[in-house]
């Protein structure tokens, strides 16, 4: 089948198989390899992706899901080389040994930052719950997010 997606801006157009799962397109046919695919049953959250400005588990879409709509991967955060508050704070904050889960982790809190601009940590935690991260233990993580979230407002 014939895909056409917009990808962190630009335009995509494959023959995938009907059966391929969007984080396999993401990371084979564009060779956008910062979506990981970790459980492949939609439960770590590292192959978080935005689709029409939402987090979805691209490990459980197929690719033809995607179809004439807007997709963003982490590697999409940046702008023009700049990083993302987010990805600043991440850094500055400590918030990822390995860095398998950040991709997921970015993804989702990006989009419940703008959403949700002044969180307060429980509100943190719990937009936190559908990612699993296994090396940093979340308070990093948690900081990392409030820092973030002052430097997008302004803070």
């Amino acid at each position: 089948m014939r895909v056409s997606v917009e990808v962190n801006g630009q335009v995509h157009e494959r023959d995938v198989e009907p059966r391929t799962l969007l984080s396999d397109f993401i990371r084979h046919e564009l060779g956008l390899t910062g979506t990981k695919v970790g459980c492949e049953h939609g439960v770590c959250g590292a192959c978080t992706v935005q689709l029409d400005g939402e987090p979805v588990r691209s490990c459980l879409m197929l690719a033809v899901q995607a179809r004439a709509r807007s997709l963003r991967t982490v590697e999409g955060l940046a702008d023009e080389g700049a990083l993302h508050p987010l990805q600043r704070a991440f850094s500055e904050k400590h918030a990822l040994q390995c860095g398998f889960c950040t991709p997921g982790f970015l993804m989702s809190i990006e989009a419940f930052l703008r959403d949700k601009p002044d969180p307060g940590e429980e509100e943190i935690r719990e937009a936190l719950a559908g990612n699993l991260c296994r090396c940093t233990g979340y308070r990093a993580i948690v900081e990392a997010v409030e820092s973030a979230s002052r430097e997008l407002r302004g803070d």
